[in-house]
């Protein structure tokens, strides 16, 4: 179907950014693509704004749907980054068109909200059209938009930080980390930073944000014993597995993100967020089903 491949690019990211999972999006564009294969072409006037508001409708749907379950979610719950590594390329223009920074402020929104900020500001779609894809009024559409607005500009980072000191910052990290250096790791943070670890429900992770510059310092350090490092493995199905490494990778537009890598394929990631003040935060991912885990650091 030439017309809907001719939109799939555009169709996963409405669907990522509202979602904040590449997984779930793929899923939510497949569902589109079932609707579409059983509509009369010739009776659609605009097939990309129709294809944009069956996969919007979809996502939000799947979006209240997956709140509702992380209720019962063990241990925080964060996006999925997505990197820009040779064997995913194929998401890297998803991955340099939203950063991780922007996707952890749209978890706080509502639904609709987040559909309407996602729709306005990322693809500038008229708020009547918009009003049409969630049911609202025109009035009350604008009046999610300027919420959604307000709560994500008070949200975002303060500062923007060059690549260049993005990897240079992720490199100093990497290395105090495999040195075992606490000093260097307490030097590099905030002295509020705070760290989210979602395990995926599977993998060993911190149960619940740990904040702090010496309490995290002391967290990493003592998960990259070479013992953890087993039990962490094993938990994710890979016991056994002895051939890993850290390496630097790029997710979501952010540079110098770091991965942990085995032969079988990428086990984890770390981002930091960089831009709140000098010294950093960061979050921290684990599998979540089929995905590869990671952390998040971020300043207070």
């Amino acid at each position: 179907m030439p017309t809907f491949e001719d939109h799939r690019s555009l169709l996963t990211g409405v669907a990522y950014r509202i979602l904040g999972s590449v997984a779930d999006a793929e899923d939510v564009v497949q569902e589109a693509w079932l609707r579409w294969s059983g509509v009369d072409e010739a009776a659609v006037g605009d097939p990309k704004a129709y294809l944009v508001r069956v996969t919007s409708r979809l996502a939000i749907d799947r979006l209240r749907w997956a709140k509702s379950r992380r209720e019962s979610y063990v241990g925080p719950w964060l996006p999925e980054p997505v990197s820009t590594t040779p064997d995913v390329a194929e998401h890297a223009e998803l991955a340099e068109s939203v950063e991780l920074a922007l996707l952890l402020v749209l978890e706080t929104l509502s639904p609709l909200e987040r559909a309407v900020f996602v729709l306005r500001e990322a693809f500038d779609l008229p708020f009547t059209e918009i009003a049409e894809i969630i049911g609202r009024a025109e009035p009350a559409t604008r009046q999610l938009a300027r919420r959604a607005r307000d709560h994500v500009r008070d949200r975002r980072p303060r500062f923007d930080v060059d690549r260049q000191e993005r990897r240079r910052i992720t490199e100093r990290f990497i290395s105090a980390s495999a040195e075992g250096d606490l000093d260097g790791l307490i030097e590099l943070f905030a002295s509020g930073v705070t760290m989210v670890s979602d395990g995926g429900g599977k993998a060993r992770a911190a149960l619940r944000v740990i904040t702090g510059a010496d309490n995290v310092s002391r967290w990493l350090l003592s998960i990259s014993t070479p013992a953890n490092i087993a039990a962490f493995m094993t938990s994710i199905g890979m016991a056994g597995i002895s051939d890993l490494s850290f390496g630097l990778a790029t997710m979501n537009n952010a540079p110098g993100d770091g991965h942990l890598r085995g032969w079988t394929g990428d086990h984890g990631r770390l981002a930091a967020d960089l831009g709140r003040q000098d010294r950093h935060d960061l979050p921290h991912r684990e599998p979540r089903e089929d995905r590869a885990p990671g952390a998040r650091l971020t300043p207070p």
